[in-house]
């Protein structure tokens, strides 16, 4: 995680496969309708509340015989980490996607105080 000059501010950065289905003839490879991929993320460290994340494809290899029909997002986001989603659908044939991400938020700081 890196540290802003403000310490209360955190920017965590990854680069991570979310499937490889070539090799093995998965779904995301053979199959057809609609399909979904998940991979679970934890940060090094956790954030004070659940961050801004951003996503990004790094790689994706793609048969270009059929539409390419893609859906990259984050969800079930909190403070210790999240999941990137990958989704297709129709005729579409992905054999691997890595996916780049960006967690910028709060983090906890030795002053704060935890009143309950």
């Amino acid at each position: 995680m890196k540290r802003l000059r403000n310490p209360r501010t955190g920017i965590h950065q990854g680069d991570v496969t979310v499937f490889a289905d070539f090799e093995n003839g998965g779904a995301m490879w053979t199959g057809s309708g609609p399909r979904e991929r998940r991979k679970k993320i934890r940060f090094d460290e956790a954030f004070a509340s659940p961050p801004a994340v951003q996503l990004a494809i790094s790689l994706w290899d793609m048969d270009t015989s059929a539409s390419i029909r893609a859906e990259l997002v984050a969800e079930n986001v909190t403070a210790k980490g999240f999941e990137i989603v990958f989704r297709t659908w129709a005729d579409s044939r992905i054999a691997r996607l890595r996916a780049s991400w960006t967690a910028i938020g709060d983090l906890p700081f030795a002053d704060d105080w935890d009143v309950q």
